[in-house]
């Protein structure tokens, strides 16, 4: 695997795989380029040197099909903005030829979106798993994903991946296009290093005391990397909509808070866990609760485990907020995932701004910390406190995949010789 600091673009095409999947308003309009900017060092370095870029990226869910909604045309201009430089579009990702063999040094072109077609994410279209014919599909399917993925790397001297947000996805473009690259033609961009530096220093550069902030509403989406954590950490927060699962497991009472009643067994089995293995865990003891799910309803403050019928748990309580901090200033190493509340409505901030303040805190005193996941980033944006923590990811499933131990497939086809 080549370095992109000691590769010299001069007069070469480099295809980049980047993440340009950001949201849109109705008028299609960018409503927030943080990952359009997160790509520049890397777009930018290939640009200076005499290189032109091949930029491909998904955007949206358009499962197989051209879908103008998730067109890529509609952000050219905010990428031509932020390059400094004008973007030309090829409207159909695998016939490009033409407009790839015009390319000149110092130009760019934007591809349509990969998941217009179905090779991108190498998924059987129409075919239910049940039936006896999906094998046959999915292997028709791998092979012209090959083809696919060939296709791409035709059209450059050079790829590039720099798409955290879809390294744990084995797709034609973050992944099998490798394949046809030789080592010292393929290599990770500076978003992507960075990632994986930031992943590294969580877990195997850890300073002690390790604290990880695992929040949201469901355990069962968070339990693999709950147990990868559990023999790392000194202090496991768990917070959000999951403290009711914890609570109901215990014999409290939660009114009509969120809750995940097949999941009552394996919250006990998590505490007995933490406690085999000396793990300080930190679950809320009271809570902001409100009588509707809405920013402007009656709210309350009440214990966690006792919350009278009508009312939900929406925030973590005052007594909770000053637990967690305690934990996290003395901390060395932070992760955190996952929101205290509902922090979307402005009332139910307070417990996830509690713990953003706490963790800036701890950064200030030297620690390192991670902050990732859409909510927990959209929390630190929310907050103004972006800037004040030591990294902020812009992966979501591939930050938690790579935290539980996983092998990120976009990560290991471009370091695989």
């Amino acid at each position: 695997m080549a370095k992109i600091d000691n590769y010299n673009f001069a007069g070469k095409k480099a295809i980049v795989r980047v993440d340009f999947n950001v949201p849109l308003d109705e008028n299609g309009n960018v409503t927030d380029d943080t990952r359009i900017r997160g790509a520049l060092p890397t777009l930018k370095k290939i640009l200076a040197d005499g290189g032109s870029l091949i930029l491909m990226s998904h955007m949206g869910k358009p499962k197989g099909k051209v879908n103008p909604k998730f067109s890529l045309a509609q952000i050219r201009e905010d990428v031509a903005k932020a390059l400094g430089t004008d973007v030309k579009f090829a409207p159909d990702c695998a016939n490009a030829d033409e407009a790839v063999a015009e390319l000149k040094p110092g130009e760019v072109l934007l591809l349509e979106n990969l998941r217009f077609y179905p090779e991108e994410e190498g998924k059987p279209v129409g075919i239910d798993k049940a039936d006896p014919a999906y094998d046959a599909a999915k292997k028709e399917m791998k092979e012209r994903q090959k083809k696919f993925a060939e296709k791409l790397a035709s059209y450059a001297d050079v790829y590039v991946n720099d798409a955290f947000g879809t390294a744990h996805r084995k797709h034609a473009s973050t992944a099998v296009i490798a394949d046809y690259f030789q080592p010292e033609n393929k290599m990770l961009g500076y978003l992507m290093e960075k990632e994986v530096q930031a992943v590294d220093n969580i877990l195997k550069d850890i300073k002690r005391p390790f604290t990880a902030i695992m929040g949201g509403s469901k355990v069962s989406t968070k339990i693999g990397i709950i147990e990868n954590l559990m023999d790392k950490v000194d202090n496991l927060i768990l917070c959000g909509g999951m403290t009711y699962t914890f609570a109901k497991a215990q014999g409290g009472k939660i009114g009509m808070s969120i809750v995940e009643d097949d999941k009552l067994d394996l919250a006990l089995d998590i505490i007995k866990k933490a406690k085999e293995k000396g793990v300080n865990l930190i679950l809320g003891t009271d809570c902001v609760a409100g009588d509707a799910f809405k920013n402007d309803c009656n709210t309350m403050i009440c214990p966690a485990n006792d919350i009278p019928d009508g009312w939900e748990g929406l925030d973590a309580g005052p007594e909770t907020r000053e637990a967690f901090a305690e934990a996290i200033i003395p901390s060395k190493t932070i992760l955190w995932n996952g929101p205290a509340g509902v922090f979307e409505f402005d009332n139910f901030t307070a417990g996830s701004r509690a713990i953003a303040e706490a963790i800036v805190k701890a950064t200030e005193n030297g620690a390192f910390s991670l902050v990732g996941g859409g909510d927990s980033v959209a929390c630190v944006n929310k907050f103004g406190l972006a800037d004040s923590v030591s990294y902020v990811s812009t992966g979501g499933g591939a930050l938690l995949e790579a935290i539980e131990g996983k092998v990120l497939p976009g990560v290991a086809a471009v370091k695989e010789d």
